[in-house]
């Protein structure tokens, strides 16, 4: 399994620095990742420093609370875009949902799609209800998303295997399933994608790719 391809290789923290940029930009060629995901401020950055390569440049919208206008969502990604993004990670906005607002999430999911970006659409999972999360997926299914994604790693949830089967079930088997949030060892990955992610985001992407060496070492010589 090359695991790296299916990671997106993630430093989104508000004290992250250009020289840090610089590192996970190299990191992701070095090793292959999906992509490099980071703030809409250091776009413009890693397209620069990741032109040529095959690792994505991925940004964040709304990121992490989900509560800006669609309008406000949709500039953003237009902007990040501009800047050179090619994927956009976007916090749906949870207080809508629980509203019943299905028009506006709608009309942030189109907003941001007229980006051109891939779109992941975060539901947050530790904040909803088994129904709203299926509520959830739903929306970002019948709006053309891309992906639909677990949780920012900012709340109080985690990936989990049970929310990533709900999400597959939920959307079937063409739509992409981004698990994130507390990922920290190969193991968690292997167990994720085989309920049926199809991305993986973390910060801890370098270990893991050592330990899934490490276990491909092991078991050639077991």
């Amino acid at each position: 399994m090359n695991v790296a391809s299916l990671i997106d290789h993630t430093l989104l923290r508000a004290d992250a620095t250009a020289t840090q940029m610089e590192s996970i930009c190299e990191e992701g060629i070095k090793y292959g990742f999906a992509s490099v995901c980071i703030n809409p401020t250091w776009v413009s950055v890693a397209s620069s420093l990741l032109k040529g390569s095959d690792v994505k440049v991925c940004s964040v919208v709304g990121f992490p609370l989900g509560s800006l206008t669609p309008k406000s969502k949709a500039l953003e990604a237009e902007d990040a875009v501009s800047n050179g993004a090619e994927e956009l990670d976007m916090v749906m906005n949870i207080g809508a949902l629980k509203s019943g607002y299905i028009d506006w999430l709608r009309e942030e999911i189109e907003g941001v799609l007229k980006s051109g970006a891939v779109l992941k659409v975060i539901i947050e999972t530790g904040l909803l209800s088994e129904e709203a999360k299926v509520r959830a997926c739903s929306l970002a299914k019948e709006g053309g998303a891309h992906f639909v994604k677990t949780c920012t790693g900012f709340g109080p949830g985690r990936a989990t295997v049970e929310d990533v089967k709900l999400m597959r079930r939920t959307v079937g088997a063409k739509m992409g399933v981004k698990a994130s949030g507390g990922i920290r060892r190969f193991a968690e990955v292997k167990a994720l994608l085989d309920a049926g992610a199809t991305r993986i985001g973390t910060s801890r992407g370098l270990q893991i790719v050592r330990e899934a060496a490490d276990e491909a070492r092991n078991e050639g010589t077991a």
